[in-house]
């Protein structure tokens, strides 16, 4: 359970996936003066060099985010790709900010950040990470945390889920914990990131979750090549409860990227 870095994946397509919806949710969210909330539960270390030894190795980020930005994918206006232009411009052009830090630089000063993460290097880099900013950071189970900390005040506000999915038990808690997540905190919009597997793992859990009639979900799935020979990942997932307006439109959006490449 805490074998799991990001930093051999980050900047692949699966971030870009992700990245693009969170940010494109909280530009949206934003455009109101009320106040927002933003937890995450597995939340890494924050910040990534994509020209560290283990990013490299993988060449996951050369098949993603350098490869959106070399190709023009994505236009530079883009929440998520002015995000990252921020960071950049203070951490360096082969930096690459994890949803943490991305959040962060779409969110204002009335807003809170609650972030968890349990693996010791990645929390004490996470708190070196968010040390500029406001955020709370908790070295705890991330699902622990976001039942203690919703609903939350502001109660407006996002839950990104993004666990590494190494605990196969994942897949059968994740329904029941959104249940009980969108019970105690019925306006919160949640998002569900998860990997698409050859062995199709994932359907089941999916299955259980829209059979819960949950309200104004979103379910966008993109697929692409397996990273090396061999890897079980051939595409990404993200499942979002009370999705903001307009995030179909951005779903579509992606999905044409992603034909793309």
């Amino acid at each position: 359970m805490l074998s799991y870095q990001h930093i051999y994946h980050a900047g692949n397509l699966a971030d870009v996936q992700k990245h693009a919806l969170l940010c494109a949710m909280l530009e949206y969210l934003t455009r109101k003066d009320k106040p927002l909330s933003y937890l995450e539960t597995h939340a890494g270390r924050g910040l990534y060099q994509l020209d560290a030894p283990e990013a490299v190795k993988t060449g996951e980020a050369a098949a993603g985010i350098d490869l959106i930005r070399a190709r023009g994918l994505l236009p530079d206006d883009h929440p998520y790709l002015a995000a990252l232009a921020r960071v950049r411009a203070v951490h360096g052009e082969r930096a690459y900010p994890g949803s943490p830090l991305l959040a962060a630089e779409c969110l204002r000063p009335q807003d809170r950040i609650t972030l968890a993460e349990l693996h010791p290097q990645e929390n004490a880099a996470l708190e070196y990470a968010m040390s500029a900013t406001q955020a709370r950071v908790f070295k705890q189970d991330g699902f622990a945390m976001a039942q203690a900390q919703t609903p939350p005040q502001p109660r407006r506000g996002v839950l990104l889920i993004d666990p590494s999915y190494e605990v196969k038990d994942d897949y059968d808690a994740i329904p029941k914990v959104i249940a009980k997540l969108h019970r105690k905190w019925n306006v919160g919009v949640i998002a569900l990131w998860y990997p698409l597997l050859t062995s199709g793992l994932h359907g089941q859990m999916l299955a259980e979750l829209e059979a819960q009639n949950l309200p104004k979900t979103l379910r966008h799935e993109v697929k692409f090549p397996p990273a090396r020979d061999g890897h079980r990942m051939i595409g990404s997932g993200m499942f979002i409860v009370n999705a903001p307006y307009g995030l179909e439109d951005e779903a579509a959006r992606l999905t044409k990227v992603f034909k793309a490449i």
